[in-house]
C-alpha cells in the first residue's frame, strides 16, 4: 500500500481510509486494536477491571511496542498492583508512567501536544463525588485536551457555583459530576451556552440505589443542552467531551 501511495496509484487518504481497517494484533485473550487512533482519534482504552495484572500488562506492552505511534496510553479502574505490573511493562517509557490512586488511572504520556480548541471544565457537586470527577479530568487532559477543576460547588451551598460564573462561561464543554439527587447539571446547564455531560455518582444514601436516582434526575433535566452518560463513568463523560472539544 505504501509503495502504491510512493507511486502515485493509491492517494494518501485512501491509504488512510484502508488502514483504519486493518486487522488488530490478538493476544489470545484480548485482541488489540492498533488503528482506533486513525478512526476515532484515540488509541484504544485499556479498563483494567476484570482482567489480571499480566493481562493489563501484556495489553499495554504491545500498544507501546507497534512502531510508527507515540500515542498517549490510558488504562482505567486500576489498582496499585495492575500498576506495578505495567510500569515494568513499560520500558523506556516506566518514567513517564504514573498511577492515580484516587481514580484508579494509570497514564503513560508519550506526547504532550494540545489538540483540543478549548478548555473542557469538570465540576464536581461533592468532595465524595471526586474520584469519579478525577477519571473525567486526567482523560480530558491525556486525550490532548486543557482541562480544568471546580470541585464542591453543589447545591447545597450554592453560591460556591456562582463565584465561577467565568470558569464556567469560558469553557468549551463541562462534564458535571453530581450523586445524591443529581441536581447540579440542570444548574448548571442553566447558566451556560457550552454542552454539560452529566455524570451521575453512586454517592449517597440508601434511597440514591447507588446512582440510580441521580441517573433519573439527570435524564429528566429541564435544562435543555445536558446529556447523560452512565453513573460513575467518567471517562465516558471526558471522551465525549474530548470529541466535542476537537471538532
Amino acid at each position: 500500500m505504501l509503495q502504491a501511495v510512493e507511486a502515485g496509484k493509491v492517494a494518501a487518504p485512501d491509504a488512510v481510509e484502508r488502514l483504519k481497517h486493518l486487522p488488530f494484533e490478538d493476544l489470545g485473550f484480548a485482541k488489540v486494536d492498533h488503528h482506533r487512533s486513525l478512526r476515532q482519534g484515540f488509541a484504544e482504552v485499556v479498563f483494567a477491571k476484570g482482567k489480571t495484572p499480566q493481562q493489563i500488562a501484556d495489553i499495554v506492552r504491545a500498544m507501546l511496542e507497534k512502531k510508527g505511534t507515540q500515542h498517549n496510553v490510558l488504562v482505567t479502574r486500576a489498582d496499585r498492583k495492575a500498576f506495578a505490573a505495567v510500569k515494568r511493562a513499560a520500558g523506556k517509557t516506566a518514567r513517564a508512567t504514573k498511577y492515580y490512586p484516587q481514580s484508579g488511572v494509570i497514564t503513560i504520556e508519550r506526547s504532550t501536544e494540545i489538540v483540543g480548541k478549548g478548555t473542557i471544565l469538570v465540576v464536581s457537586a461533592g468532595t465524595s463525588d471526586i474520584p469519579v470527577a478525577e477519571e473525567a479530568l486526567l482523560t480530558a487532559r491525556i486525550m490532548g485536551n486543557r482541562a480544568e477543576h471546580l470541585y464542591d460547588v453543589g447545591v447545597a451551598g450554592i453560591h460556591r457555583l456562582l463565584e465561577n460564573r467565568e470558569k464556567l462561561d469560558g469553557a468549551r464543554a463541562i462534564i458535571c459530576v453530581a450523586g445524591m439527587e443529581g441536581a447540579l447539571p440542570s444548574v448548571v446547564g442553566g447558566l451556560v451556552a457550552a454542552p454539560v455531560i452529566a455524570v451521575p455518582t453512586s454517592v449517597g444514601y440508601g434511597a440514591s440505589f447507588g446512582g440510580v436516582a441521580a441517573l433519573l434526575g439527570m435524564l429528566n433535566s429541564c435544562a435543555s443542552n445536558v446529556c447523560v452518560v452512565n453513573i460513575d463513568n467518567g471517562f465516558g463523560a471526558a471522551r465525549v467531551a474530548s470529541a466535542i472539544n476537537q471538532v
